[in-house]
Formats: C-alpha cells, sequence, structure tokens
C-alpha cells in the first residue's frame, strides 16, 4: 500500500463525512451529522479504501472488480441505516424473496444528504444539483427499494434537480426532518 494512499484516502472520507454533516446540520440533524460513516475508519473498512483507492469513485467499486465482491461494503452497509441495502429482507407480504422494507424517514434524510456530499466529493468542480439525480439514475433499475423510499427519493432528488439545495433543505427541514411519516409527495 502506498502512503499517499492512506492521507488521500482518509482526507476523501473525512471532506465527505464534514460535507454530510454540514448538511445534516442545515435541516437539524445534528446527530446523524456527526455519526455519519463512522465505520469507514474501522479497519475493514479503511485498509480496503486505501488498497484500492482511485479518488474518482468508491473503492468498494475497484474492490469488487478486483475479488468480485467488497468485503469493505458488505461491512459498511451492514452497519450503516441510511443506505437502502440495509433494510432488505424477506417479505412478509405478497412478494415472495428478498425485497426492500419501507426506510424510517430520518435514514432517508440522511440517504440524501449522503448522495449529495459524495457527489460533489466525487466529481468535484464539474458537480451541479443534477449530479445525485444523475447517479442516482444511472443505476436505479438494480435497486431492491421500497416503493415508497424510492417515490420519496426521487422526488427530493428532482426538486434539487430543480429548485437547488436552499429550497430542497428548506422543504426537508418542514417536511421530513423530525417526523415519522413520509410527507404526501405530489
Amino acid at each position: 500500500m502506498q502512503l499517499i494512499n492512506i492521507w488521500r484516502h482518509f482526507h476523501t472520507i473525512t471532506e465527505h463525512k464534514i460535507m454530510v454533516a454540514r448538511h445534516c446540520f442545515k435541516v437539524g440533524m445534528y446527530w446523524q451529522g456527526l455519526t455519519h460513516d463512522l465505520s469507514k475508519y474501522s479497519p475493514s473498512e479503511f485498509w480496503q479504501g486505501v488498497k484500492y483507492y482511485q479518488g474518482y469513485r468508491s473503492p468498494n467499486n475497484a474492490e469488487r472488480e478486483d475479488k468480485g465482491y467488497s468485503a469493505a461494503w458488505l461491512h459498511h452497509k451492514g452497519r450503516n441505516k441510511h443506505h437502502y441495502e440495509y433494510w432488505i429482507d424477506y417479505s412478509t407480504g405478497p412478494v415472495k424473496g428478498m425485497t426492500g422494507m419501507k426506510m424510517p424517514l430520518k435514514y432517508v434524510n440522511e440517504m440524501i444528504m449522503d448522495r449529495i456530499a459524495a457527489s460533489k466529493v466525487y466529481e468535484g468542480t464539474a458537480y451541479t444539483q443534477h449530479s445525485p439525480l444523475k447517479y442516482y439514475e444511472m443505476g436505479k433499475d438494480g435497486y431492491m427499494i421500497h416503493p415508497e423510499t424510492r417515490a420519496l427519493l426521487e422526488y427530493i432528488l428532482k426538486m434539487l434537480d430543480k429548485k437547488g439545495e436552499e429550497k430542497t433543505f428548506a422543504y426537508m427541514r418542514k417536511y421530513m426532518v423530525g417526523r415519522k411519516n413520509y410527507p404526501k409527495i405530489k
């Protein structure tokens, strides 16, 4: 492992974590802002991130390409409730097999902030308010996500795309943060 990758990976995950915290603070999610992605500093995630660091995308993708799976990602998604993959379970309804469960609203809020910050960190100066929606749309057909969670995520990402951060964060602060029930989507 190159010594420089230790610093670069640490810098990238810390920049991301600080950015998520700032966004969370803007809407009143203080605890989630402070505790976001702490598992990325654990040995099982951090050292894989150093080994597969590239700077322009998640090292989990490079690990997956190399080994056929990402041990760091499996560790991460199992400990961080803001990832929809955390909420995949066996269905108790008419659909048989694995399915996405409806995420609690506070984790949907954090997931949105996570997506915005990840787009900003990886895209740098090329980032626009369209970036998180564009990234989501590239992979959404493969997402095993609850229909209501999907609808809300898409609604907010489209709002961000059209109206920008200030109005989107104001909406989230008013209708989503500190609430149990999903807002009515028009």
